[in-house]
């Protein structure tokens, strides 16, 4: 477990005065990345799902057909390791679990019922914001390496059928479980309002930093030069 004096703001971060208050969350380039990401999640989603099961087939027409959902798939997703990795990379230490994760975590109550006086100061991201992290970046490993085993294009002449039987089996389970991830991560990004405009615009309110992420907040205006951003961080 890591503690406060190991804490550290995310690169471009910082404070700027006004009414209201804004505060820079994500660089252009670690947009870019997420997107890039998030596309290439919902590319594999579709179109493995349509070689998942007889019923799904028709999402291989947004491919071009059977045939070209096979080639492209596992293309997809080496572009998805490589950047997922990029974000791995980015932000593992901000998502380091600290002791105040737990505290949040046993009151999810108060998080889903809105009562945010009960809990504790959160750094750039919560206790849920680091599962989905570790989790996703789990499984993608999972997936890639699976998917190795079955990209008989490439990798055939390298394993056996019951090895593939096994890496398939495994691949799908991992493939809904990062699916029903995404949900989640996707639903909380909606539901908590003023999220969304942090991965596009990159940069949220003083108001909505201190409400959900206080520690982070607290931290960056430590570090601003200026009395004017300390005095008006939280308005």
């Amino acid at each position: 477990m890591s503690t406060d004096k190991d804490y550290h703001v995310g690169k471009g971060d910082s404070v700027h005065p006004g009414k209201p208050v804004t505060v820079d969350r994500y660089t252009g380039g670690a947009r870019i990345n997420h997107w890039i990401t998030a596309t290439s999640l919902v590319l594999l989603a579709l179109s493995g799902l349509s070689l998942f099961h007889p019923r799904l087939f028709i999402l291989s027409a947004l491919f071009g057909g059977g045939q070209s959902v096979r080639a492209i798939h596992p293309w997809v997703g080496v572009i998805l390791f490589f950047s997922f990795l990029g974000l791995f990379l980015r932000f593992w230490k901000l998502n380091l679990w600290k002791r105040e994760d737990g505290t949040w975590l046993a009151r999810v109550r108060d998080v889903l019922t809105a009562h945010d006086e009960r809990l504790p100061e959160i750094g750039k991201y919560n206790a849920g914001q680091k599962l989905v992290f570790w989790s996703m970046s789990v499984l993608i490993v999972v997936l890639i390496t699976s998917g190795v085993v079955i990209w008989d294009q490439y990798f055939a002449a390298y394993t056996t059928i019951e090895q593939k039987r096994w890496a398939l089996l495994v691949h799908s389970i991992a493939a809904i479980l990062a699916i029903s991830v995404w949900i989640v991560h996707v639903y909380a990004a909606i539901w908590v309002r003023g999220t969304i405009r942090a991965m596009t615009r990159g940069y949220v309110t003083g108001g909505w930093a201190w409400r959900y992420h206080r520690k982070w907040l607290r931290e960056l205006v430590a570090k601003s030069p200026t009395k004017d951003t300390k005095r008006t961080a939280a308005e």
